[in-house]
């Protein structure tokens, strides 16, 4: 199992699990595989909670293991999920990505898509987060 040190278990399935890391104050969302809508969201909707509930809370998004995203949860994000992020006390979104970094495309969409709400950190491992 994947699992940060030192972090709190959130949500676990078999696409995806959301663990709060408390030193480094992020919720960190890993996607293990393929999954769209409801089953999608739901993580995030966890991912919301744990911000709003942890004051200065920033998102990370384990892309690693990552898969292009459904068009319609691509605009819930943008229109829902970026918002609420930043509502909630979200100031920065760190995508871990891999070397060769598959969807260098999307996640740049994604920046673009919500740039003026939030900052957007490219990162190899939670790590680097400081």
């Amino acid at each position: 199992m994947y699992q940060p040190d030192n972090s709190e278990e959130i949500y676990l399935s078999d696409t995806c699990d959301v663990y709060y890391p408390a030193d480094k104050n992020v919720v960190l969302v890993h996607w293990k595989k393929y999954c769209e809508l409801d089953e999608y969201r739901t993580p995030l909707e966890h991912a919301l909670r744990v911000i709003r509930e942890h004051e200065g809370c920033d998102y990370v998004a384990d892309t690693r293991d990552g898969f292009e995203d459904n068009p319609l949860d691509t605009k819930w994000v943008a229109e829902y999920f970026m918002p609420k992020a930043k509502e909630y006390g979200c100031s920065v979104i760190y995508f871990i990505i891999g070397e060769d970094n598959p969807l260098k495309d999307e996640l740049e969409g994604q920046e673009k898509d919500s740039s003026s709400l939030l900052e957007f950190r490219y990162i190899y491992g939670i790590n680097d987060i400081t």
